[in-house]
């Protein structure tokens, strides 16, 4: 009895450092005490250890452990535990494929809600939205915050999803459910999506109300949903009623990028001082924050010693994106030589934004033979883009040059690339 018992409260106390390795991210860590206990326990393992173990699994990308520990649950037949059965459909979505975690759940006899959300989420996570909405609809139990959060936070992801990530958030009170910190931050990415100022302030006010406002991600994503949608001024509050500790690179890169999206170069360049005088380390998206306000003010040197010390200082490397931002102030500024050195020297492939900027810029100053190069790159990574192909004749017609502008025309019929008409659109609030 009393070794029965020791036996017990070893195992007792191995779980709890398992648990902790586990939450902690210590996968390898955890993995390797869960071979311990395995090998050398002398008491029966129970459904509690299991789904730690397969976790670790699913985060470490072991799925042959994985599977091994799938026949050693059934054959203890702890299949049927509902936390057993999701942490094996997670672990198979994640390591082995999203239609082994879907055969595995159509074979659990006894799915509770927890069993459902799992394969919800693998779905979600995999960017199957459409099966996770269809697996949704056919649900045997309730569905519960969880079920809800999956499927706005995959509906946020979508270009097109949105509207439909407010129409579950919605659905989701209709369901007498509470939304929690997680529903918050997925549906806050549709809200930016569709500038929908009125819901992030709903957002906010119920954060406030509920006691999730003080969680740090929530506010650093309020900084920039504000920033985003044109209320800079909500996106200062939120950021200046943040500690100096919880003022991470989400929270200041928001709060910069919010500044050089209305155009205040000064004050984004500023907090950026602010940023490095609090130790915090920039990171990709501070920096293209920090490019993007010299692109609106015209601070082409100053963008070019910013790239320099994001590379060289910091270590970060710099993107696309991060070279469209310097081609697009140099071009600006005339200096299209200089812009297309820069291009030519980036090493990634320059996107047609890169190329964009150039080719405006070409119109601006009259500058036909970098057009020409400009254009021809467009057309291999937009052939079906008319707006390149005009840009272009119209270049050539600015210099008298209309035989070549002639022969854009023919080659966008040629090519079967037409002008698409004027379009807008405008968001309810009802």
């Amino acid at each position: 009895m009393g070794s029965h018992s020791s036996n017990y409260l070893r195992l007792v106390s191995y779980t709890k450092i398992l648990a902790f390795h586990v939450n902690h991210g210590r996968h390898l860590d955890a993995l390797s005490l869960f071979h311990h206990l395995h090998a050398s326990s002398a008491a029966a393992l129970d459904a509690f250890v299991f789904p730690l173990a397969l976790k670790s699994c699913a985060a470490a990308h072991r799925p042959l452990l994985g599977a091994a520990i799938h026949v050693h649950v059934t054959k203890l037949s702890f299949v049927s535990n509902p936390f057993v059965a999701c942490a094996l459909v997670d672990m198979y979505g994640k390591c082995v494929s999203v239609s082994s975690a879907r055969q595995l759940f159509d074979e659990i006899t006894r799915r509770n809600v927890v069993v459902w959300n799992a394969m919800i989420s693998t779905y979600t996570h995999a960017g199957r939205v459409a099966d996770a909405l269809g697996l949704f609809e056919v649900m045997d139990v309730e569905p519960n915050a969880s079920t809800f959060n999956a499927i706005i936070s995959g509906l946020s992801g979508l270009e097109d999803g949105s509207f439909k990530a407010l129409s579950f958030y919605r659905r989701m009170g209709e369901a007498g459910l509470k939304q929690n910190l997680i529903t918050l931050l997925a549906l806050l990415r549709a809200c930016v999506d569709l500038a929908a100022l009125n819901l992030i302030k709903e957002i906010h006010g119920y954060a406030i109300r509920n006691g999730i406002d003080p969680h740090p991600h929530l506010m650093s994503c309020l900084v920039e949903a504000y920033g985003r949608c044109g209320c800079i001024v909500n996106a200062q509050f939120v950021f200046e009623s943040m500690s100096t500790s919880e003022r991470d690179v989400v929270a200041w890169s928001s709060l910069i990028s919010a500044y050089a999206l209305h155009g205040d170069a000064a004050t984004a360049l500023e907090t950026f001082k602010q940023m490095e005088m609090e130790k915090v380390q920039p990171d990709g998206i501070t920096f293209l924050g920090v490019l993007k306000a010299c692109s609106h003010a015209g601070l082409a040197d100053e963008a070019l010693g910013y790239l320099g010390r994001m590379c060289n200082d910091y270590g970060v490397e710099a993107t696309s994106d991060h070279y469209s931002c310097v081609v697009d102030v140099l071009s600006r500024a005339g200096r299209l030589n200089e812009a297309y050195e820069v291009i030519s020297g980036m090493p990634v492939r320059a996107t047609a934004k890169t190329w964009g900027a150039l080719l405006g810029a070409c119109r601006t100053y009259g500058e036909v033979e970098l057009a020409e190069i400009a254009g021809r790159a467009l057309f291999e990574l937009e052939p079906n883009n008319p707006a390149n192909y005009v840009l272009l004749a119209r270049i050539y017609a600015s210099v008298g040059r209309y035989e070549e502008a002639q022969r854009m025309r023919r080659e966008m019929n040629e090519r079967g690339v037409k002008s698409a008409p004027g379009s807008s659109w405008v968001v309810y609030q009802v």
